[in-house]
């Protein structure tokens, strides 16, 4: 087992992968910017690095100081937690060139499955169903792309092959539009990712997002760990996440599940990751993986009692998995609202300095956060500072315990979305289960774009 290891991130997922660490006796090794020297963890850890000013680009992106970071402080191991440079094939690759092991998938597995394309081909391939959609990436022809639009049939999603967090995407309802909205999304994807490659699927009018968690060793073991609904989000970004989705079918889960299980052993998957599907008329559409720890991997944790990133950590040390498919059980049900500092309706960011900061608590109630009364949110970075989770031996249980825990918390100096999390719990539509993804900006009246 590693002795060191270095978190290559911040906020309420830094200290979670601390905590971590130090249950099983691991030092830890905080990396920040300069914004963030008086962050929890920064302090909680056994060593400190500055590693640049505040801008990600110039501090967490930055790949060669991140790794000098770990070679003067003797670190073993490098968790990238999520977001940054989580799904960086470069980044693993220099990792583990550099002496050290990345707690994730190997760099090749992650070009496979960061690139949309390459990873829906992988998929098809396992026997996973996708999305009907273009076979490839969209070529430079005007004729090929309207003929493949009329195969497919409108309304069509343009999407980055090397997207991913919600940006990237082009809805399309008229051939007339069709040209354009390709040309721009090729614009965007060069501009954001990189990669100005885009591809073309069916845009499902009213599904669902659900998704499976999986663990692989790199032993040929791999599992599933039941699955969640991620349906309630707002421009392709998720508000609330809960385990497991109302109104699946066991069944049908369990199938697709396995599906997923086997196609991480055949493209020899080694991790924690997670099947994305849009689900519809009892049919499930693979969309991406991401081969990552997930925000939402709390929900999961509540109803199979199984601690993630100790999971990811025990497989990276070379390790087999502890359990099979038959000893995961699910119990009760999870949900977790993701606190933003942000005004709850406009969607703008507050940042700012907490005056005073309350967590909420009680039987079933879990807060995952980095802040506290005292601390200043920057402006740099995500406006996430926290998840409120809850869990119950139902789902209404669990909804109950939500209510009461958001009327408990409490944020002076800053906006939060506390909200509209409040809102939706007494919402009829969410409490019955099953809203599509896109529920919640027609509740608001937005625009998905």
């Amino acid at each position: 087992m590693f002795e060191k290891i270095l978190i290559a991130n911040r906020g309420e997922i830094a200290l979670r992968v601390q905590r971590a660490c130090r249950e099983l006796g691991i030092k830890t090794v905080a990396v920040h910017s300069e914004a963030d020297r008086d962050a929890k963890y920064v302090k909680l850890a056994d060593e400190s690095v500055c590693i640049g000013p505040a801008p990600s680009a110039k501090s967490y992106l930055n790949i060669p100081t991140v790794i000098s970071a770990a070679e003067v402080t003797d670190a073993q191991a490098i968790h990238p937690g999520y977001g940054f440079l989580s799904e960086n094939a470069d980044f693993a690759e220099r990792v583990e060139q550099s002496g050290f092991v990345f707690i994730g998938p190997r760099a090749e597995t992650i070009r496979l499955m960061g690139d949309k394309v390459s990873a829906k081909d992988a998929m098809k391939k396992a026997g996973v169903p996708c999305v009907p959609g273009s076979d490839g990436a969209l070529t430079d022809d005007p004729a090929e792309i309207i003929k493949t639009a009329k195969r497919v049939g409108y309304p069509v999603i343009i999407k980055a092959a090397g997207g991913g967090g919600g940006r990237g995407m082009r809805v399309v309802h008229t051939e007339a539009a069709l040209l354009n909205a390709v040309n721009m999304t090729k614009a965007e994807a060069q501009s954001a990712f990189g990669n100005p490659m885009v591809y073309m699927e069916k845009f499902l009018e009213n599904p669902r997002h659900i998704e499976i968690q999986i663990l692989a060793d790199q032993h040929g073991n791999a599992v599933f760990l039941g699955d969640r609904d991620c349906s309630m989000q707002r421009r392709h970004q998720k508000i609330i996440e809960e385990a497991p989705s109302p109104l699946l079918p066991a069944r049908l889960r369990d199938k697709i599940g396995e599906r997923c299980a086997e196609a991480c052993r055949k493209i020899g998957y080694r991790g924690a990751g997670t099947f994305e599907f849009l689900y519809e008329n009892g049919e499930f559409y693979f969309i991406e993986m991401n081969t990552r720890l997930q925000v939402e991997h709390t929900v999961t944790e509540m109803i199979t009692g199984i601690d993630l990133v100790q999971q990811q950590i025990f497989v990276a040390a070379g390790e087999k998995l502890p359990f099979r498919q038959r000893d995961i059980v699910l119990n009760g049900h999870a949900i977790e609202c993701r606190i933003n500092a942000e005004d709850p309706y406009t969607f703008v960011p507050s940042p700012g300095f907490i005056n005073r900061f309350h967590m909420p608590g009680g039987p079933g109630v879990r807060m995952d956060t980095h802040v506290y009364g005292g601390y200043t949110v920057p402006p740099h970075y995500d406006s996430m500072i926290g998840k409120l989770i809850t869990h119950g031996a139902t789902r209404e249980q669990a909804i109950a315990r939500m209510r009461v825990a958001l009327s408990e918390m409490y944020v002076e100096g800053i906006k939060t979305n506390t909200p509209l999390h409040a809102d939706l719990m007494a919402d009829l539509a969410f409490q019955q289960g099953g809203t599509s993804i896109h529920y919640l900006e027609q509740k608001l009246g937005i625009s998905s774009k």
